[in-house]
């Protein structure tokens, strides 16, 4: 080494400025009822409708789960992959295996009349996690070629509500 400061290999980064911009803060909650445990429900066009109806020009895009057991992740929508995805969180956290959370005869916090045994889904959505934070460039989302957003269901069919908040400069 030389000693000289690293330098960057690319840099393809450009400053761009909304003229008679204003902040907006825009925010619906999508629904969606489930089918089944371990379900990868695309949800990334609903999301740029948002980002659409939101007039954001420069900002970023939340998208939250508001469940325990149902997440919100970017991966790749191809199919044999979001198999393999669902079987890699099958064998993390086993739907037949004993956990706490579903014994009833020990359980006696946050319980529903109709209470189900779920302690796998929420273990499951632990390593997934209930939101993403994405970039909008130029009114668009700015995401990897082969990058979706999905709702993943966890637990059993189900209805669902995504809260999407998009947020920054605007004024289209």
């Amino acid at each position: 080494m030389d000693g000289s400061a690293p330098r960057a290999l690319s840099n393809s980064l450009h400053a761009v400025s909304a003229p008679q911009s204003e902040f907006i803060v825009f925010a619906e909650t999508i629904e969606y009822d489930t089918e089944h445990a371990l379900q990868f429900i695309d949800i990334t066009d609903d999301v740029r409708a948002v980002i659409d109806r939101s007039a954001v020009v420069f900002g970023q895009v939340a998208i939250f789960s508001a469940h325990t057991t149902a997440a919100v992740v970017v991966n790749e929508h191809e199919p044999l992959l979001l198999n393999d995805l669902a079987r890699m969180l099958s064998r993390l956290a086993p739907a037949g295996d004993y956990y706490e959370h579903n014994d009833f005869t020990i359980r006696t916090v946050n319980m529903n009349e109709d209470e189900c045994a779920n302690g796998h889904a929420h273990c499951q959505h632990l390593m997934l996690g209930a939101s993403e934070t994405l970039p909008v460039h130029e009114g668009e989302l700015r995401i990897g070629r082969w990058q979706r957003i999905f709702l993943v269901e966890l637990d059993h069919a189900r209805h669902r509500e995504v809260f999407v908040q998009a947020l920054g400069a605007g004024g289209r």
